[in-house]
């Protein structure tokens, strides 16, 4: 095990403190997400190069944790590592049983989380997100799980707002992602909001795995005797995504499959879990906030640019969007890019679809 940089060292040597992020190994965790974090934060890099994020891994005491497999995984950290995270980290794992059955924390992961200052963002993947619920983070509070433990997780907490469509929802210093992958896409949207799109970008590109998902979890739901299907949508949004400084219209994109409006737009919901019109706007937003960060253009012209025609009209988009108008997103970012902490937290919803 290669063990982490220590923050206050870095300290010492005059370099900023890196984001510290703990990662919560539970008996019977599942390996792939456990590494889901170490693979995305530990590939984030500033422009000179340094990395942006220390990842460390804790559990209910030092020592062996028994994994989702046919080995058991030596963590080093116990509990203490908790108290100076900023971001806390729970993967999906198949014990404690009394959380899945009943809705309740064990004793000895009560005493786990009375370790998390106040304040700290938190965040789950897949199943992850029972453990968040059960200690009281999603208390009233938009959230999703995997689709197919969707509806135990609303029975056992009735207070949070189960969405089980989305692949992950932001809702400011909590965050919970959908099944299995859909933790990747939750940690590169974590990345992209503490440092930008270009940073996130580089760390999908080093992982091999889209920078942003179309769609949402809806679209991996199994549902009996689905109607067949051989055409798909796949090139009218590869048409679209080239022309999104000008305007798109329904009709247009239906031609680009041969198909009449009403079958394409049945279609497109199946394989992408939204509307083409929700989809267009999603991808002008994504345009948008990359021309903020890394261009010089006005306003006006970013709003060209990005398709929205006006000004006004990507103020509205990107406030419902990001909780933020195009000028304070970009003057984060380049604070960011400048050495400033772009933590982004505006404590708005963001759905990853």
């Amino acid at each position: 095990m290669t063990v982490p940089q220590n923050p206050k060292h870095d300290e010492q040597r005059g370099a900023p403190k890196r984001h510290r992020v703990v990662v919560i190994a539970m008996p019977q965790v599942i390996p792939f997400e456990l590494g889901i974090p170490h693979r995305i934060f530990g590939r984030a890099f500033s422009a000179d190069g340094e990395p942006l994020y220390e990842v460390v891994t804790c559990a209910t005491a030092p020592g062996l944790v028994r994994a989702e497999a046919d080995f058991s995984l030596y963590v080093e950290h116990g509990p203490e590592a908790l108290e100076d995270a900023d971001t806390v980290i729970v993967p999906a794992a198949y014990e404690p049983d009394v959380l899945y059955r009943e809705g309740r924390l064990p004793d000895d992961l009560a005493e786990l989380f009375r370790h998390v200052r106040p304040g700290t963002r938190m965040a789950s993947i897949c199943t992850g997100s029972f453990m968040l619920a059960a200690a009281g983070y999603l208390d009233g509070r938009p959230a999703t799980t995997h689709w197919h433990w969707a509806d135990r997780f609303q029975r056992l907490f009735p207070t949070v707002k189960v969405d089980p469509d989305v692949l992950y929802i932001d809702d400011g210093d909590v965050l919970t992602s959908a099944g299995v992958a859909a933790g990747i896409d939750l940690c590169v949207h974590m990345v992209r909001r503490d440092h930008g799109a270009a940073v996130a970008n580089d760390v999908a590109r080093r992982s091999v795995v889209p920078p942003h998902r179309d769609g949402g979890q809806a679209q991996y739901i199994h549902r009996p005797l689905p109607e067949p299907q051989v055409a798909t949508t796949t090139t009218a949004r590869a048409w679209a995504l080239r022309r999104l400084h000008g305007p798109i219209q329904l009709r247009d994109m239906a031609d680009q499959e041969s198909m009449s409006v009403r079958t394409f737009t049945r279609r497109f919901r199946e394989e992408v879990g939204i509307s083409p019109g929700q989809w267009l706007t999603q991808q002008r937003v994504e345009r948008a906030r990359h021309l903020l960060e890394s261009t010089d253009l006005s306003v006006d012209q970013v709003a060209r640019d990005a398709g929205f025609g006006t000004a006004q009209s990507m103020r509205q988009h990107l406030q419902a969007a990001l909780g933020v108008p195009p000028t304070v997103y970009r003057r984060t970012f380049r604070a960011t890019a400048d050495g400033g902490n772009g933590s982004g937290r505006n404590g708005n919803t963001v759905r990853g679809a």
